[in-house]
C-alpha cells in the first residue's frame, strides 16, 4: 500500500449477483477507490463497471496487472476461491475473499502459507458479523449483560435458492449447500461470542437427489444435489458453552436469521447474521411472587454506523495502514471452514468430531468505527 497516504486501490474479480452488494458500498467509502472489475465474461464486468462508475473492466489481468490496486475482492464461486486467491497473492496483492475461504483444509492452509510468505493479508467474508448488529451484541455479552453465556441457538431453514437464483446448481455442489453457503454467517457469529469451536456432532439428510431451476433462462432444468440439504448440529466451544443449529433448504416453513444466546441472567436475541444490523433485545428471567407474572424484555441500543458488504475489506485496509491485525482474518476464516467441514464429517460418521484448528483471539470492531470517514 502506498504508505497509507490516501485511498486504497481495490479491484474485483467476479461480476455476478453479489458484486452489486460490494460495489454499492465500496464506491461510497472514502478510504478505498474501486479501480477495476474483472470477470470471465468480460461484457458482464464492463456492465458492472459502467453501472458503478468504475474506470476499468475486462478479464482477470485488468485487475492483477494494475499497479494501483492493493487489495482484490474475490467473488468467484467457492470451488475456485483458493485458485483465484493464490493468483492474487502471486500478483503481490492482498486478498478479500467471499466465504468460504476454500473447499478443503489443505488448499486453504496452503493459501494462508503463501500469503504469509509473501507478507500479504487474507481477509474472509462474511463481514456481516462486523456490522453494528452482531458487534453491539458481542459488546453487551462481554460486559456481562446476560451473565455467563451458556449456549447459543441458530436456525436457517427454507425451501432453497432455486426459487430466485437463475443458476443455483453451484449452491448444491461440494463447497456449498445450506451448511457451507449459510453456515459461515451463523458459525462466525457463535465464534465471535463463544470463541473457537472444540468439537461438533451432526446429523444430515438429503431431501431430494435432484433440484429444478425455477426462474430465468434455465427454468425447468434439473441439477444434482451433492451435499446434505438439511443438517442438525451440536457444537462445543473451547472456552465453555454450547451451540445447536439447523441448516435446511428442505423446509416450506421459512425461519431464517434466528440467533439467540442464553446466559445465566438473560437471553440475548441477535439480528440476522446475514445482515449488518437490526433489533437486539435481552429477555430477563420471570419475575415471580407478584401478579401478573412479568417477563422483562430490554432493547439494546445498536452502536455504530450501518453499512454493508465491504466493511471487512475496509477494516483490513485501515489495519494494514496502521500496522495492526484486521478482524476478519484468514485464520478466522480457516477456523470457520474447519468447523464446517468437521460438521460434514460428523454427519457422515454420526460421531463427535474434534475441530483441529483454533484461534489465539477473536477481534472486534470499535463502536466508533465509521466506514464513511476519510482516515487514510
Amino acid at each position: 500500500m502506498a504508505g497509507g497516504t490516501g485511498p486504497v486501490g481495490v479491484g474485483l474479480i467476479g461480476a455476478g449477483n453479489i458484486s452489486d452488494q460490494y460495489l454499492t458500498q465500496l464506491t461510497t467509502f472514502p478510504d478505498v477507490r474501486v479501480l477495476a472489475v474483472a470477470d470471465v465474461i468480460k461484457e458482464r464486468a464492463k456492465a458492472q463497471a459502467e453501472k458503478y462508475g468504475v474506470p476499468r473492466a475486462g478479464g482477470v489481468d485488468v485487475v492483477l496487472d494494475d499497479p494501483e490496486i492493493d487489495i482484490v475482492v474475490n467473488l468467484t464461486i467457492p470451488a475456485v476461491h483458493v485458485e483465484v486467491s493464490e493468483a492474487i497473492i502471486a500478483a503481490g496483492k492482498h486478498v478479500w475473499t467471499e466465504k468460504p475461504i476454500g473447499v478443503s483444509r489443505e488448499e486453504s492452509r496452503r493459501l494462508l502459507e503463501k500469503a504469509e510468505a509473501a507478507g500479504l493479508r487474507v481477509g474472509v467474508a462474511p463481514d456481516t458479523v462486523l456490522g453494528p448488529g452482531v458487534q453491539t451484541a458481542k459488546r453487551a455479552i462481554a460486559r456481562g449483560d446476560i451473565g455467563r453465556p451458556l449456549f447459543g441457538q441458530t436456525t436457517f431453514q427454507w425451501q432453497g435458492p432455486e426459487i430466485f437464483h437463475p443458476n443455483p446448481a453451484f449452491l448444491y455442489a461440494k463447497g456449498a449447500g445450506p451448511l457451507l453457503d449459510m453456515g459461515p454467517y451463523y458459525v462466525s457469529t457463535l465464534v465471535h461470542v463463544f470463541g473457537p469451536v472444540a468439537s461438533v456432532a451432526a446429523l444430515g439428510l438429503q431431501g431430494t437427489a435432484t433440484r429444478r431451476v425455477q426462474v430465468g433462462e434455465l427454468a425447468g432444468q434439473e441439477f444434482p444435489v451433492e451435499i446434505p440439504s438439511t443438517l442438525s448440529v451440536l457444537m462445543e466451544f473451547e472456552q465453555g458453552g454450547q451451540g445447536q443449529s439447523i441448516y435446511s433448504t428442505d423446509s416450506p416453513a421459512i425461519r431464517q436469521g434466528i440467533v439467540e444466546i442464553t446466559g445465566t441472567e438473560g437471553t440475548l436475541v441477535i439480528p440476522d447474521p446475514n445482515t449488518f444490523g437490526g433489533a437486539i433485545s435481552i429477555t430477563r428471567p420471570l419475575r415471580l411472587g407478584q401478579q401478573p407474572v412479568e417477563q422483562e424484555v430490554v432493547d439494546v441500543v445498536q452502536e455504530g454506523a450501518l453499512a454493508g458488504r465491504g466493511v471487512g475489506l475496509l477494516d483490513m485496509a485501515r489495519s494494514i495502514a496502521a500496522g495492526r491485525p484486521h478482524v476478519a482474518t484468514g485464520e478466522f476464516g480457516y477456523h470457520v471452514l474447519d468447523t464446517l467441514l468437521s460438521i460434514e464429517e460428523a454427519a457422515e460418521s454420526r460421531r463427535f468430531v474434534a475441530v483441529e484448528s483454533s484461534l489465539d483471539q477473536v477481534g472486534a470492531l470499535d463502536a466508533d468505527f465509521d466506514p464513511f470517514a476519510a482516515t487514510l
